[in-house]
């Protein structure tokens, strides 16, 4: 019986991707956590926690680092590579044919990785270019193309997009026929994109959410309001739980992100509890359409 609940645990932290890959339910983000000891330090904790997946990208500037300390710390936790789901993505400088492959394959060597377990298109457009410059297109399309490729030479287990809305993805999937296996983007309380939820879900795309607790910014008002704290209060647990258990019990994914040992344990304690019906509907209602970070809309 104790086995029998312990697999049904594991069954609700995880989803199957639509390239058969698992996938934690809960990844670890690593957005503005930098230097070798800082980032030993959090993956640390992490790992002790009970986090498997690490999300991390290559305009953070942290892999070398990531890959470093993993090397060190998933024999110190009993762990080995496979026991591990690792993200990274591709910036905006690299989109186009040829220029994607090199910096995957560089994401590869700073993690000090074999495969990924997933690789994400940043972000649907090129740096460099005004919004509606139509060369954005032709390059996310290479670049997408590469990671096909990349993906049928088993360096990526599976990809994905990220910040791109329904009709580049529409886009991506007329052109190549590859539909991606995930989407990551901003969603929270304040944000809450239910009809790319729902078209996804059609699509079998797993729905990532980032920013699921804000941001560190002064506009950030997620983790301070009166609707979450007070639902926090009632049942004796963090503003933050409430906000990640909000997102994973809808089955759209997290990547919490800090470097405080206590919030990092608190925020993957979100499976012993479940909301009501009701706190669920309070909270889908406090939708405002608040981007706390970047708004895709302008990219053609």
């Amino acid at each position: 019986m104790q086995t029998a609940r312990r697999l049904q645990h594991l069954l609700t932290m995880s989803v199957t991707l639509n390239s058969g890959v698992v996938m934690p339910i809960i990844g670890f983000g690593t957005f503005k956590i930098k230097g070798k000891e800082l980032v030993y330090k959090v993956l640390d904790s992490a790992l002790a926690a009970g986090y498997r997946s690490i999300d991390t990208a290559s305009v953070y500037k942290n892999e070398e680092d990531i890959g470093t300390s993993l090397k060190d710390l998933l024999p110190k936790h009993g762990l080995k590579r496979q026991d591990i789901f690792i993200t990274s993505k591709l910036g905006p400088k690299d989109q186009g044919c040829d220029k994607c492959r090199k910096s995957c394959l560089q994401s590869l060597n700073n993690l000090q990785c074999d495969y990924l377990d997933l690789y994400l298109i940043h972000w649907p457009g090129t740096q460099g270019m005004q919004p509606g410059d139509t060369r954005h297109r032709e390059l996310r399309m290479q670049s997408w193309t590469d990671m096909v490729t990349l993906q049928q030479e088993g360096k990526l287990k599976a990809i994905g997009v990220s910040n791109f809305l329904q009709h580049h993805i529409e886009d991506l999937i007329k052109t190549t026929q590859h539909i991606p296996a995930v989407l990551q983007m901003e969603y929270h309380p304040h944000l809450v994109q239910r009809g790319l939820v729902d078209y996804c879900r059609s699509k079998g795309i797993h729905f990532q959410a980032y920013s699921s607790l804000g941001t560190t910014t002064d506009n950030n008002t997620l983790l301070t309001d009166p609707v979450v704290c007070k639902m926090a209060t009632q049942r004796g647990v963090s503003a933050a739980r409430i906000l990640l258990r909000w997102a994973v019990q809808q089955g759209v994914g997290a990547i919490p992100k800090s470097t405080n040992p206590d919030h990092i344990r608190d925020n993957f304690d979100i499976f012993s509890f479940s909301l009501s019906d009701q706190e669920m509907v309070s909270l889908d209602q406090l939708d405002d359409q608040s981007h706390l970070c970047w708004n895709p809309s302008q990219v053609l």
